[in-house]
């Protein structure tokens, strides 16, 4: 077994280091075989392993350089800086090292001894160390690689470190990267890291292949399986750092392909990753930044974006040192909440020697009860106030991006307490670009209650209020996408309006041009501010408002005068031409916004019955228009425009019903189009809970149009048939309360008893025979007789007679008979009718 090999005449160690060397290891030669016989060792590779042992130890100070940068890099400058750093190594013994690439190479055959093969591995992984042209003596051989990657598979420590970090070396030239990937490191790597136990320098090595490879986008999507994405998230709370940083590095770089994102969420990286970037006392700066990386990439969807806003983190920009020179903090006489609320002075006596103008704010009165979020907003202002002045705001973020011109779209993610405090520091600056990246950023970011209070705590309303009369139309409609997501919470929506954004708002309505997409989310805004359902509660409601208990009627009266502003003509044009010409979704805002001016002006003196009227012809021919194309469109859209054009209608019903108290409008409108079409639309299938007010608007027109009528009342059968009698069957199919139960059957027997036409049918055709079944076996004494007397007129049409016995009516019947219950009788009539 020992190899014949000769040393080149070229190969000359000093005497002093031979006899050295042949003196400490004479006693080495022999190790002991597989039967327990001593077996000789090449010594030519015994005198290279110490020379090169003793050539590399200087170098070690760049190998653990370049294993700091975790062996990959997010770019391909980076990785072309670390092959830059081994490039730099002294290679002194080139020509020594050359010769035994081959030698060692072979030592990894299957043939030889498994100590042999982790000492060529060992060898031939810190030879890879001296640079790119050792790397490519290594790549000369084809059989390396493979050999390689079968050393992964070994028992031994120290072989699996080697072997992973020779793979590592090489896969951080881009040209070995593709033959390091089809020799089936990937798949060797993974079967390593499912090991039970293995030490974190196996662990780091072999994962920093992974990183390596990662950087290759062809390679990304074989690396993100299901396999090892729990294996990357497993040693991302490794306790060893070199681990984690490799393990985020190799999770950021599969998140630079959209098409791993889906994989990686499921997987539940994003809380994993946020705890890692938010937890500074527990990870390294290469983890934060790893794991804010990923996290940003995955921010770029707007679904995932709200995941990682749920883990308490919020996107801000990085605008540069430079944007932040025009800040100028408030000086204020006495400290001020950021919302604008002032702290009131608990005595209003300067002190003996002055310390309370030198100390403000330090003789609040003890008692105050400062709300958590308001103590949330102090701080983070705080603390972001402080960075802005001192110049240290972005500077960490600014070195990840290396430098400032490429800061123009470059966001960083804070925890959400800073993050809210910098949005709303920025709103401060003069760079209008930064202004309308900020406000489109607190949109996104608005995404519950609580990110919505908080932005009203840390005063971005006020902000936001003020840039709406910005000459910068980005600025402008950039704000109005921020409010009209904030607006969404009542509290928050109260705040707008005492900021006095109704004025501007209804002044950009009144615009001749104007996106279609800004109109509809200043609609959404005024919509929530004049809610017609809330200007009719506040007209009973006597008591404080939000549990505060003084300045209610100064705060009234306040509101009343700001909203006057709704009272203009221009305005009430703008909306009866939204209502003409816009999508059902803008016409059922205006519609609301039209029925809040109604009841501030009960006279109606500025709204036109004339153009009211071809506004509200305009909504109601939604109907007919949906039903017609119905077979034109697929099914999912079909039933968003009619759900769609339900909420239009109901709303422009509901605007209609209120009109009819006005004399005026009555003597100048045509009631019998208004009832015609009305009675149309009642028809159609649109959702029954949008029917209700189309069907009162029906009757109330109907009274006023004056309809001869020859038998019985029309409007009042086909309002029971197509909104009553489905709205009953739906309350006793879905309502959990059993009263709610009780009073639907009671009702629906009500209308059958009364022998209208179709009534019946109606019950029928709407699904109500299951209902009804399951109320005579589970309902009340007056819900069961309901019941029964309703199923028994629907048994008298034979055509009935199948769904009434699947619904399982003859057991219920028979268990009510055997019973001896009140309704038995009853109950044996209805078995004789049914084929039993």
């Amino acid at each position: 077994m020992l190899a014949a090999i000769s040393i080149p005449s070229n190969f000359h160690f000093p005497v002093s280091f031979r006899q050295h060397a042949l003196s400490s290891t004479r006693m080495k030669i022999f190790a002991v075989g597989a039967m327990g016989t001593p077996k000789p060792r090449d010594p030519s590779l015994l005198l290279f392993r110490l020379r090169f042992s003793t050539e590399f130890s200087c170098k070690r100070v760049v190998r653990w350089r370049v294993s700091s940068d975790g062996g990959g890099a997010l770019d391909s400058t980076q990785q072309q800086s670390a092959t830059s750093d081994i490039r730099d190594v002294p290679n002194d013994s080139s020509s020594v090292g050359h010769s035994y690439v081959a030698l060692f190479i072979r030592m990894l055959g299957l043939d030889h001894d498994p100590l042999d093969r982790e000492q060529a591995i060992v060898a031939l992984w810190k030879y890879s160390l001296g640079g790119k042209k050792h790397i490519d003596a290594i790549m000369q051989f084809p059989g390396c690689l493979n050999l390689t990657v079968n050393l992964l598979r070994s028992e031994s420590t120290s072989t699996c470190e080697a072997a992973a970090g020779l793979l590592r070396s090489i896969s951080m030239v881009n040209l070995f990267r593709d033959s390091v990937a089809e020799s089936g490191a990937i798949e060797e790597i993974t079967a390593l890291l499912s090991r039970p136990s293995l030490t974190p320098e196996v662990k780091e090595q072999s994962i920093c292949v992974l990183w390596n490879l990662s950087v290759d986008e062809k390679l990304r999507k074989k690396i993100a399986n299901t396999d090892i994405l729990p294996l990357l998230i497993k040693n991302l709370d490794d306790e060893d750092m070199k681990v984690k940083e490799a393990a985020g590095g190799v999770i950021a770089n599969l998140t630079l392909s959209p098409c791993n994102h889906g994989v990686i969420v499921e997987s539940g990286l994003i809380p994993k990753l946020a705890y890692q970037l938010k937890a500074e006392a527990d990870s390294s700066k290469t983890v934060r930044k790893e794991a804010r990386n990923a996290l940003l990439e995955l921010c770029k969807d707007e679904y995932y974006r709200i995941l990682v806003i749920e883990e308490g983190l919020v996107p801000v920009p990085v605008l540069g040192a430079a944007a932040y020179k025009s800040f100028k903090p408030g000086l204020h006489s006495w400290p001020s909440l950021p919302d604008g609320t002032e702290i009131e002075r608990s005595s209003k006596k300067p002190s003996r020697f002055g310390a309370s103008e030198l100390l403000l704010g330090l003789n609040v009165d003890n008692n105050a009860n400062i709300e958590e979020g308001k103590i949330n907003a102090i701080i983070g202002r705080s603390q972001q106030h402080f960075l802005a002045r001192i110049g240290a705001i972005e500077l960490e973020d600014l070195k990840d991006t290396q430098s400032e011109s490429s800061t123009s779209n470059h966001l960083t993610l804070l925890p959400w307490r800073d993050g809210v405090a910098r949005l709303v520091l920025v709103l401060e600056l003069e760079d209008d670009n930064a202004k309308v990246r900020t406000a489109e950023l607190i949109a996104d970011a608005s995404i519950n209650e609580h990110m919505r209070v908080s932005f009203k705590e840390a005063g971005a309303i006020k902000h936001l209020v003020k840039l709406l009369d910005s000459m910068n139309n980005s600025v402008k409609w950039a704000s109005i996408q921020a409010l009209e997501r904030l607006s969404i919470s009542n509290v928050v929506c109260q705040t707008i309006e005492n900021e006095g954004a109704l004025s501007p708002l209804l002044s950009i309505l009144k615009l001749s041009s104007i996106p279609e997409n800004v109109m509809e989310k200043t609609l959404d805004i005024l919509s929530r501010i004049l809610d017609p359902s809330k200007e009719m509660k506040s007209k009973f409601y006597d008591g404080p408002l939000n549990g505060s208990r003084g300045g209610q009627h100064s705060e009234r009266n306040s509101e009343a005068s700001t909203r006057k502003d709704v009272l203009d003509a221009v305005v009430v044009s703008s909306l009866v031409e939204i209502l003409k010409t816009s999508s059902p979704n803008l016409k059922r805002k205006a519609a609301s916004i039209l029925e809040f001016i109604s009841i501030m002006d009960p006279s109606m003196d500025i709204i036109d019955p004339m153009e009211i009227e071809s506004g509200l012809s305009a909504v109601f021919q939604l109907g007919v228009s949906i039903d017609a194309d119905a077979e034109d469109w697929p099914p999912e859209r079909h039933a968003l425009e009619v759900e769609e054009a339900g909420l239009a209608i109901s709303a422009a019903s509901r605007l209609l019903t209120k009109l009819m108290d006005s004399e005026k409008f009555c003597n100048k409108i045509n009631a019998t189009r208004f009832t015609e079409s009305l009675r149309q639309i009642l028809k159609l299938d649109i959702p029954v809970q949008h029917k209700d007010w189309i069907a009162a608007c029906l009757i109330k027109v109907s009274s006023v149009a004056a309809l001869s009528i020859d038998s019985g009342d029309p409007i009042d059968m086909e309002v029971a048939l197509y909104e009553t009698i489905p709205r009953l069957i739906q309350e006793m199919k879905s309502s959990l309360s059993m009263e709610v139960q009780e009073s639907a059957v009671v009702e629906l027997n009500r209308i059958v008893s009364e022998g209208m036409v179709d009534a019946t049918r109606a019950v029928a055709s709407k699904g109500g025979i299951f209902p009804l079944v399951k109320l005579i076996d589970e309902g009340s004494e007056r819900a069961r007789e309901a019941a029964l007397a309703i199923l028994y007129n629907l048994s008298m049409d034979t055509e009935n007679h199948p769904a009434i016995l699947a619904a399982g009516a003859v057991p219920a019947l028979r268990r009510i008979v055997l019973s001896q219950r009140g309704q038995w009788q009853q109950a044996l009539y209805l078995l004789r009718t049914l084929p039993t």
